[in-house]
């Protein structure tokens, strides 16, 4: 069995003007994130605040790279991909918006109808609107084409029933794009017979439709949910794309959410405080620790940056993506257990600790989930094989 080539194209080239924008965006960091602990940034993408949300609208920095016509402002990916990576190495609470603003909405604007788009992307942009994704079920997982959730042709649009699990903020989200059955399996493609839905989500919850259910994490917070769908009805205008194209619509969305600078910068908080807290002095065990995963961040971040530039040319850069999303969780995991070896404290949020003591505690606690949400490292893996001609 031979491999087959994996290319990587080059990212796109810096600019004096992105390097600009690159310090605007500190310098509107430094002001807004003043008061914030490093606890709390570490959090970061998973942080909701709508108005930290609205604040990016209205600079511009949501929905950067759409049409002008649909709220946009027409920029490159190398100038969103700035504003991506500043955001997250500062820990800025941009959980609100990133769905909406990373995939959710370059869906509905490659698929979505002129009325879909009218709608929803203006608001995507002035940070005023946010999306879960309802993909995962029970007993299938990362395994979408085991997807059970069915959507049939009812009078007035379509009768969905099903449950999905692990919705990352189900229970704030305005909008869900819906992922479910609408025909059946083939026998010799399991990818076929599935689309997508817009839900809004207080008229599903208001109509009896659905039921949101907190998941309870091991830190005791609620950011997961099981959403559990009974008779809901949805009308003809809630189909995103065509009928059966389900499949191809949804690994482009993922291709988004599996290769931004958040799969590989969710842990960088913890690395900032143990660099402050070893200090310049830092033993020799440490400061070669230290270093190989800061060339590793150095890495991946080119590999980020080369599939944000595929994706603005156009490219399916859906191979490239899972690489990066697993490599980028390796990362993130081994940097909590690196750091627990390095630095000598106990991990403990209780109030008063050294904020590396809270950071260390947040991320033992949170890491395990890295290699889950976005396709579990299995499945990525399998991805990966099966695109070098390995399965």
């Amino acid at each position: 069995m031979s491999m087959q080539p994996l290319a990587f194209a080059p990212p796109p080239p810096a600019s004096a003007g992105v390097e600009a924008l690159r310090m605007e965006v500190r310098d509107f960091l430094a002001i807004e994130l003043k008061d914030r602990t490093p606890q709390q940034r570490a959090a970061s993408w998973s942080g909701y605040d709508r108005a930290f949300s609205r604040k990016m609208g209205e600079r511009g920095w949501l929905g950067m790279t759409w049409p002008k016509r649909y709220g946009g402002h027409e920029r490159s990916a190398l100038e969103r991909y700035v504003v991506l990576e500043e955001m997250l190495a500062a820990g800025a609470p941009v959980g609100y918006h990133w769905v909406a603003d990373r995939q959710s909405g370059p869906s509905i604007l490659r698929n979505g109808t002129e009325a879909q788009r009218q709608m929803l992307l203006p608001r995507i942009a002035a940070g005023e609107c946010s999306f879960c994704i309802g993909m995962s079920e029970p007993d299938s997982g990362s395994d979408l084409a085991a997807a059970r959730t069915r959507a049939q042709p009812a009078q007035g649009g379509w009768l969905v029933n099903g449950t999905k699990v692990w919705t990352s903020s189900a229970h704030m989200a305005d909008y869900m794009i819906l992922f479910c059955r609408t025909g059946a399996k083939s026998a010799d493609d399991r990818h076929a017979g599935v689309s997508q839905f817009l839900v809004d989500m207080q008229r599903a919850r208001d109509n009896g439709g659905m039921i949101v259910r907190p998941i309870i994490d091991m830190r005791g917070g609620h950011h997961f949910n099981e959403v559990i769908i009974e008779d809901m009805l949805l009308p003809p205008e809630a189909l995103l794309g065509q009928e059966g194209d389900g499949w191809k619509q949804v690994t482009a969305e993922l291709a988004f959410e599996r290769s931004g600078p958040d799969r590989f910068l969710s842990a960088f908080t913890l690395l900032v405080e143990a660099v402050r807290a070893l200090g310049p002095a830092a033993p020799e065990r440490a400061a070669v620790a230290i270093g190989r995963l800061t060339a590793h961040i150095l890495t991946l971040r080119r590999l980020s940056r080369s599939v944000a530039g595929m994706l603005q040319a156009g490219e399916d850069p859906a191979l490239q993506a899972a690489l990066v999303k697993d490599l980028g969780n390796v990362l993130e995991q081994e940097t909590v257990e690196v750091v627990r070896l390095l630095v000598d404290c106990e991990p403990s949020d209780a109030p008063g600790n050294a904020p590396l003591t809270a950071v260390l505690a947040q991320l033992v606690m949170t890491a395990p989930s890295f290699s889950l949400r976005g396709g579990t490292r299995e499945i990525l893996r399998g991805i990966i094989a099966r695109g070098l001609g390995l399965r």
